[in-house]
């Protein structure tokens, strides 16, 4: 069972972009999320990869990212809440606590921790189609005259992972078939199971990397760089990414804080930006049939999601 987070050739204009210009259009959005703690903001960007990986083909991989960003925002914001009592607005006072001491439950804790995992969930989604849509393989070829080491361990890191991904699932489906008459099997279980084959395959592939000689300074082999006609659209939006965001963070927009009272920047510059970035999801569309034809199943997505 291939998991959704791993990359599968597909006929798409981010599939076909070469390494370097996919990183820099998705690693703007990155860097975005970063800059700015505006809700409004964040919202545009995780807006922008779930249309980017919805029109590249990756929409299963885009709903398991809905499904782990909204669950990350959700563990943030329940445990900022729970430890940081700072803030004017009380919602609760639940006593003592053992090893917390007094809880004060406050508004401003809460919108704190929310906006952490909502910039949680929007940098997850675009490292889902990042995963789903970017040749691990390709980095690798580009990165290894530079820094081959590092490009093989990083290339390694996107295959595993979708792998453990995997086999958790295939061990969950498994634990459900034995009958009504077995033991349960909890999720620490599940997990031990999974890092204890993870760990296995780990020095299954160390050893097979050590027998093919990666160990070894060898010549570096030169072949002949991919280029993609489209390479060109993608390295636009991501200066065009990062020049928007840096232009309006320094012009005052996307304004939030939550201590000690919550202020959310609503501008014209701070929705203005938010609108513009949603809309660089677009950039992978290559015909507007494509785009007529994105519309229906990417209301089925949301909804499933």
């Amino acid at each position: 069972m291939r998991s959704a987070l791993a990359y599968a050739p597909r006929p798409g204009l981010l599939q076909s972009a070469s390494p370097l210009a996919a990183v820099i259009y998705l690693g703007a959005l990155v860097v975005a999320a970063f800059l700015f703690s505006n809700p409004i903001v964040l919202l545009g960007i995780g807006t922008a990869a779930v249309i980017a990986g919805t029109v590249a083909g990756a929409a299963p991989a885009v709903r398991v990212g809905l499904r782990m960003g909204l669950s990350l925002a959700i563990l943030m914001a329940v445990v900022n809440m729970l430890v940081n009592h700072r803030g004017e607005t009380v919602l609760a006072r639940l006593g003592d606590w053992p090893l917390l001491g007094q809880m004060t439950i406050t508004a401003e804790s809460f919108a704190a921790g929310a906006v952490i995992g909502l910039r949680a969930a929007a940098v997850t989604l675009v490292l889902v189609v990042y995963s789903a849509c970017v040749d691990p393989d390709r980095i690798l070829r580009a990165l290894r005259p530079i820094a081959g080491r590092s490009a093989l361990t990083a290339s390694l890191i996107s295959r595993m992972v979708p792998v453990a991904v995997s086999d958790a699932t295939r061990l969950g489906e498994a634990a459900k078939l034995r009958g009504p008459g077995a033991a349960g099997v909890g999720r620490g279980a599940l997990a031990r199971r999974v890092l204890a084959g993870s760990l296995d395959r780990a020095v299954d592939v160390a050893a097979t990397l050590e027998l093919r000689g990666y160990g070894l300074d060898g010549p570096g082999s030169r072949g002949p760089r991919q280029r993609s006609r489209h390479d060109l659209r993608f390295l636009l939006a991501g200066v065009a990414i990062l020049a928007l965001a840096i232009g309006f963070k320094f012009g005052g927009a996307g304004v939030y804080s939550s201590f000690p009272g919550i202020e959310i920047g609503t501008s014209l510059g701070t929705c203005a930006l938010a609108v513009l970035i949603a809309l660089s999801g677009l950039v992978p569309v290559r015909r507007f049939s494509d785009l007529v034809a994105f519309r229906r199943p990417a209301r089925r997505e949301l909804r499933r999601a």
